[in-house]
């Protein structure tokens, strides 16, 4: 896993495929690069891929940000640092709100734009952060029931459960703390990228009907529903999630 230092922080991520386009993804709230493993195995044959782990989050170091704006930050200094000028940016849940606030402050670097499972305001269950602060593990735990879809395989939970407690509790804080103030409802019309929204039909955590709000409020945005999946769409739903995935990509390189 290659490294690169963003303000003086070393910042890890995982680089595949190959080709013009260029694919940059987010991972949101206490995870890490690890949660776009499919997407890193099976799309490489129609872009090039990087996938970063946040300060404080997977192999990277730092203690996490709690404003998306600090995180947005990051990205575009990780973006300076690996010589990437012009992407498609891909953000899951916290990263979806990054992606949207970075495209907002730097549309120019960005040749498309993801919003997976995320919303254009991210308010966060009062519960999930009294358990964070309370009994960490039980939070952790909460959480990641919450964001699989009734019929997820416990298998995928627990992975997703040993994933997150990883994060130190300080950091998974602040993400959701940084959540919990991201509010760019009224603001989504700046947005001029070309877009594409992705939601599972039992999200819990970001519903349907924040996808579809993303949907009707950026000029021209597609929107994906994968039926049976939950927040973690990508991992539960991987071959729909690739399927949208490849022909928004490859609709943007007809577009070049």
């Amino acid at each position: 896993m290659p490294t690169v230092v963003v303000s003086e922080i070393p910042i890890h991520y995982e680089l595949t495929g190959s080709g013009p386009t260029r694919l940059c993804l987010v991972h949101g709230a206490g995870g890490s690069a690890g949660v776009w493993v499919r997407q890193l195995e099976e799309l490489t044959d129609i872009a090039q891929i990087v996938a970063l782990d946040l300060p404080g989050h997977g192999q990277s170091n730092g203690r996490g940000c709690d404003r998306i704006a600090d995180y947005v930050k990051v990205i575009r200094g990780f973006l300076d640092a690996t010589g990437l000028v012009k992407v498609v940016l891909c953000g899951h849940s916290m990263g979806g709100a990054v992606a949207q606030a970075f495209a907002m402050a730097h549309p120019g670097r960005l040749a498309g734009l993801v919003l997976v499972g995320t919303g254009a305001r991210l308010r966060v269950l009062p519960r999930i952060l009294e358990l964070l602060e309370r009994d960490y593990p039980e939070g952790v735990r909460f959480i990641s029931r919450l964001a699989v879809s009734p019929g997820a395989l416990e298998t995928l939970v627990e992975s997703l459960i040993r994933q997150t407690l990883n994060t130190p509790q300080p950091v998974l804080l602040g993400d959701f703390r940084a959540c919990d103030a991201f509010d760019v409802m009224a603001r989504l019309g700046e947005i001029r990228t070309p877009t594409l929204v992705i939601c599972g039909t039992d999200d819990q955590l970001t519903p349907p009907k924040y996808a579809q709000f993303l949907q009707h409020h950026i000029a021209g945005a597609r929107l994906e529903l994968i039926r049976g999946a939950g927040h973690y769409v990508q991992l539960e739903r991987s071959d729909e999630t690739n399927a949208a995935l490849r022909e928004f990509l490859a609709g943007l390189g007809a577009d070049r």
